[in-house]
């Protein structure tokens, strides 16, 4: 899929420009093309580049905590609602702990870690499944709340928005995890819908209902504020729970005797080895986006999406940062090439900038992450897993668009 959009924006681009070449006579159209490919080129080398110094900082405090016990007091917190949620599962069984340590992984961030242990997780669920070829409700239940995005923390989207210029690169935090939660609760209702489970049993009502008092209660909080101050005390919270972590992290790292200073060098070292992995791929999509946008074909489409926006008299503004969204679901890469580009374009904390972001963090590659899964247990039939994670998408999406709008509208 990912080999057809990228094909498709220079296939597009040449088409476009061949156009307005013989038939307007613009040829310098393809001068405007080749510059803007250079261009985006050497804006994906400078910001994977300028990635390295803070993914180093945040990859050496994410493996001081996952050193210092963080995983397994997420672990033991989320056990009896996991219960729940997958009854298929024996307890004791290996899948319950890989499934545990992929979503304390995600929820942390450390996104090297929760994939090798996402895919031991549905290996062991497939132990469990009697028809190998199709997949099971467990598997499905598992595959839909990683598709959601369940990562509180997005720190890549901090640091691209850092080396973007932002003025406060966490200041999208609070609606990012607003939107991440209401994804995550929509495939968890989704999923329990076509597969019966009850969340009314009282130790499911009491996780959900408790987190979403959390975030309804966070909500209410700024939504009593004027937008400068919400803004202010946004940015004011945002930046200091994230400095409690890391005083936590630290704190639970020397309490438990881990050498601190030799767990951050250790995880900071990988940093570099994700940019190199990183590079190539925005480098490849930042090209691809800019000779798309040069043409005039991404302008043309965003106008006349914008143009069926406001004849029903909504405001637009969010038109620019759509393209991030209708590609996260299928590219994470293709997704983040499109979202620095509208950080480019338009200002890192300009609205369009903001929202991008927001998209970003708030929902998941769900056809990557299916097929993947699926593919490395060689299932052929998902059932509802896609319908289940699009539909979590779509909420992620759409709770992104109301939270930028009410912080930064």
């Amino acid at each position: 899929m990912l080999n057809i959009i990228w094909m498709g924006f220079f296939f597009v681009a040449f088409g476009a420009a061949l156009f307005q070449w013989l038939a307007l006579g613009r040829g310098e159209v393809f001068v405007q093309i080749m510059q803007a490919v250079f261009d985006m080129a050497k804006l994906g080398f400078e910001v994977s580049l300028g990635l390295a110094g803070v993914m180093a900082f945040w990859m050496g405090m994410m493996r001081v905590g996952e050193k210092g016990g963080a995983l397994q007091v997420l672990e033991r917190c989320i056990a009896p609602l996991f219960s729940r949620l997958f009854p298929g599962v024996p307890r004791g069984h290996p899948a319950n702990g890989a499934m545990l340590m992929n979503l304390s992984a995600n929820v942390l961030g450390l996104d090297n870690a929760a994939t090798p242990l996402g895919l031991k997780a549905i290996k062991e669920l497939q132990s469990l499944n009697p028809d190998k070829e199709t997949a099971s409700d467990d598997q499905i239940m598992f595959l839909v709340i990683n598709t959601s995005s369940v990562t509180l923390f997005p720190i890549a989207v901090f640091t691209y928005r850092a080396q973007q210029g932002a003025a406060d690169p966490t200041d999208v935090f609070i609606p990012i995890l607003i939107a991440t939660f209401i994804s995550t609760l929509a495939g968890i209702c989704a999923a329990a819908f076509y597969q019966k489970v009850k969340l009314n049993d009282p130790v499911v009502l009491l996780y959900l209902g408790g987190a979403f008092a959390l975030v309804a209660g966070t909500a209410g909080y700024f939504s009593a504020l004027s937008q400068s101050v919400m803004q202010a005390q946004s940015a004011l919270f945002s930046n200091f729970l994230l400095f409690l972590i890391i005083v936590a992290f630290l704190a639970m790292a020397h309490k438990k005797g881990v050498d601190v200073f030799a767990a951050f060098i250790e995880g900071a070292r990988e940093a570099f080895q994700v940019v190199l992995t990183v590079f190539p791929y925005l480098v490849a999509m930042l090209a691809g986006v800019g000779a798309f946008r040069a043409c005039g074909a991404l302008d043309f489409i965003l106008e006349g999406a914008r143009w069926a926006v406001e004849s029903v008299g909504a405001d637009s503004r969010f038109v620019d940062a759509a393209p991030t969204a209708l590609m996260k679901p299928l590219s994470g890469s293709g997704a983040r090439g499109m979202m620095v580009e509208t950080m480019s374009t338009h200002g890192a904390d300009s609205f369009a900038g903001r929202l991008a972001c927001i998209f970003q963090g708030s929902t998941e590659t769900t056809f990557y992450v299916l097929a993947l899964y699926f593919g490395s247990v060689q299932i052929r039939r998902s059932r509802h897993a896609l319908a289940c994670g699009l539909f979590a998408d779509f909420a992620g999406i759409a709770t992104a668009v109301v939270a930028a709008y009410w912080f930064f509208g």
